[in-house]
């Protein structure tokens, strides 16, 4: 692996955990504070972190990559973020369907489909969200 691509996936990871705390504290604050619903909120908070994580690593993670076409660039990233977070779902539901027993310690499955789409997520970034325009 080389230094650049040690560098990317460093930074995507960080920009990744950011993305993650906007997500958990938009959530939290829209369901307590402002009375939404679990799942009204769960769109507008994971909007929200797209359009954060879309930002940083645009910026800090992909730069040299970057498109000059940023709302074509964000479609092809919130296509990616959006199938990330069905193989995460999937994932999940797969190891607890596998292994029953890990219902009585759910973030164990929930690693497993965050890292599982992490790759995806990372690999969807790299190639296909952030191409520099023709």
């Amino acid at each position: 692996m080389t230094e650049a691509l040690s560098r990317q996936i460093w930074r995507f990871g960080l920009v990744g955990s950011l993305g993650f705390a906007v997500d958990a504290l938009v959530l939290t604050w829209l369901v307590r504070v402002g009375d939404w619903g679990v799942y009204e909120s769960r769109w507008l908070s994971f909007a929200l972190a797209v359009t954060v994580t879309w930002g940083l690593n645009r910026r800090f993670t992909f730069g040299q990559q970057a498109s000059r076409n940023r709302s074509r660039e964000y479609g092809r990233y919130a296509a990616v973020q959006g199938l990330g977070a069905l193989i995460n779902l999937g994932v999940y539901a797969a190891v607890l369907m596998i292994w029953p027993v890990l219902a009585a310690w759910p973030v164990l499955p929930l690693a497993a489909g965050s890292g599982v789409a992490m790759l995806f997520n990372f690999v969807g970034a790299r190639y296909f969200a952030y191409v520099p325009s023709a």
